[in-house]
C-alpha cells in the first residue's frame, strides 16, 4: 500500500444516492425516530443502547463467561443483542479483495496448519477464503480453525460458548431483526496511510449494499479513520457519520485522532454528525462534552466502564447522547430501570396539561451541586 495523504477537499461527491435509499434513521424502537434528512441537521431523540459487536464483543482469557457466551459480529450475536431493549448494533466492515464486505473486527485472521500458525489479511483474502474460517453453514463442511491473538500477545483457540460462522454485510441486512439500527464501523488498518483512490473504492464498495438492502433500517457510520469518515459523508449524505476517537487515552501519529479536540475539528471540517470517544477519554476531559454540544454534535462512547450501571447513569446526566456496551441484558435493563420517561398521562395528572413525555425520571439522583463535585472528582480517579 502507498503512503500517501488523503485529502478530502479535493474529492467530489462521486455516489449518486438512489431513489429508494432511505433519508431516515427512523425505527419501531424509538419514540420518535433519530431525524435526518438533506436539510435538517442530525439529531438524536433518547439515550440510545448500541450492542458492542452484536450481543458483545470477546474477550477470550476472560473469567467473566459473558465475554466469552456469543462468538461476536456474527448473525447469531447479533439477534441475540435484538431480543433486548436496545436501538444499534455496532459491527466492523472491511472489504475483501473481490470487493465483498465482510463483518470482521481484527485486521488479520490467525490460523494454524499442520501445527503452524499463519495470519492472512481481510483484506488480502477473497470471499470464499474468508468464509471458510469457523463453523460451516453447509452440513459436514468443517472450516479452518480460528486462533486469536490477546493483547497480551498469546495466541489462543477462538472458543466460545455458543459459535456461529462468519458472515458479511448483505447477510447482516438480510437476516438481522429489521427494526434493529446498524452503527457500521468502516474498519481499516492504524499503520497504514491509505491512497484516496482506495479509500473511495472501498467505502463505495460498502455503500452499494447499505443502499440495496438497507431499506428503513437505521444507519450509522463511524470511523477511526478520519479521511474515511469525511470521505463517506462526502460521498453519501443520508445517513450520519460520527468520527471514532480513543480521546487521548492512546497516542498515534496522526495528531488528529488524539483529543476530543481534534476530534471536533475534524467533524466540523468534514460535516460529521458526532463523535464516538473512549468513555476514559471523556471523564478525563468532562469539559469537552458541552464544547461537543456548542459544536452541534452528537456523542456516543465506548468501552469497559460501559458495562458499570453507574458509569452509564453518570453520562446520561452530562448529556452523552448514548453508550455502545458488552453487557447487552443488564445495561439495557439497568438503563430502562433508571432512565424512565413519565407517560403523557401521569404528567396530565400532576400538572394538568399534557405534553407526551416529558423529563426521564430516575431512580437515581444527584443535586446539581453533587454532579459538579462528581465531574471534578472522576477525572482525578481514571487517572489511577
Amino acid at each position: 500500500m502507498a503512503l500517501k495523504a488523503v485529502h478530502v477537499s479535493d474529492v467530489p461527491n462521486l455516489y449518486q444516492v438512489p431513489e429508494k435509499a432511505s433519508i431516515s434513521l427512523c425505527s419501531t424502537r424509538f419514540s420518535k425516530g433519530l431525524e435526518l434528512n438533506r436539510a435538517a441537521s442530525f439529531r438524536i431523540p433518547k439515550f440510545l443502547v448500541v450492542g458492542h459487536r452484536g450481543h458483545g464483543m470477546n474477550v477470550l482469557q476472560s473469567s467473566d463467561s459473558r465475554m466469552k457466551a456469543i462468538k461476536e459480529n456474527s448473525l447469531l450475536s447479533f439477534n441475540s443483542a435484538a431480543k433486548f431493549p436496545i436501538d444499534f448494533i455496532e459491527f466492523d466492515v472491511q472489504v475483501t479483495k473481490d470487493d465483498y464486505p465482510v463483518i470482521f473486527h481484527d485486521d488479520v485472521i490467525l490460523s494454524e496448519e499442520n501445527g503452524v500458525v499463519f495470519e492472512k489479511r481481510i483484506t488480502e483474502l477473497c470471499l470464499a477464503e474468508f468464509l471458510c474460517y469457523g463453523p460451516q453453514r453447509e452440513a459436514g463442511k468443517e472450516g479452518k480453525c480460528l486462533l486469536r491473538k490477546t493483547k497480551d500477545g498469546k495466541i489462543v483457540r477462538w472458543d466460545v460458548e455458543t459459535d456461529d460462522s462468519l458472515c458479511t454485510l448483505e447477510e447482516a441486512f438480510q437476516k438481522v431483526e429489521p427494526s434493529l439500527g446498524f452503527n457500521i464501523e468502516l474498519k481499516f488498518d492504524d499503520h497504514i496511510v491509505y491512497q484516496q483512490d482506495h479509500l473511495i473504492h472501498v467505502l463505495q464498495v460498502i455503500l452499494q449494499v447499505v443502499f440495496q438492502f438497507a431499506k428503513d433500517r437505521p444507519i450509522i457510520f463511524s470511523s477511526f479513520q478520519p479521511d474515511a469518515a469525511q470521505l463517506v459523508r462526502k460521498l453519501q449524505n443520508n445517513y450520519p457519520v460520527f468520527f471514532l476517537t480513543n480521546g487521548g487515552t492512546e497516542i498515534y501519529y496522526d495528531v488528529r485522532r488524539n483529543s476530543l479536540e481534534e476530534a471536533i475539528k475534524v467533524c466540523l471540517e468534514g460535516g460529521l454528525e458526532g463523535i464516538v470517544s473512549e468513555i476514559k477519554g471523556v471523564f478525563r476531559n468532562p469539559g469537552a462534552v458541552p464544547r461537543i454540544k456548542e459544536s452541534k454534535l452528537s456523542l456516543l462512547t465506548y468501552g469497559k466502564l460501559n458495562n458499570v450501571p453507574e458509569a452509564v447513569y453518570m453520562q446520561h446526566l452530562m448529556g452523552i447522547d448514548g453508550v455502545i456496551v458488552d453487557l447487552v441484558q443488564e445495561i439495557s435493563e439497568a438503563v430502562g430501570d433508571m432512565i424512565k420517561p413519565v407517560k403523557a398521562d401521569t404528567a396530565e395528572e400532576s400538572s394538568g396539561e399534557g405534553n407526551g413525555e416529558t423529563e426521564a425520571n430516575s431512580k437515581l439522583q444527584f443535586s446539581q451541586q453533587e454532579l459538579s463535585f462528581l465531574l471534578k472528582l472522576i477525572p482525578e480517579l481514571i487517572q489511577h
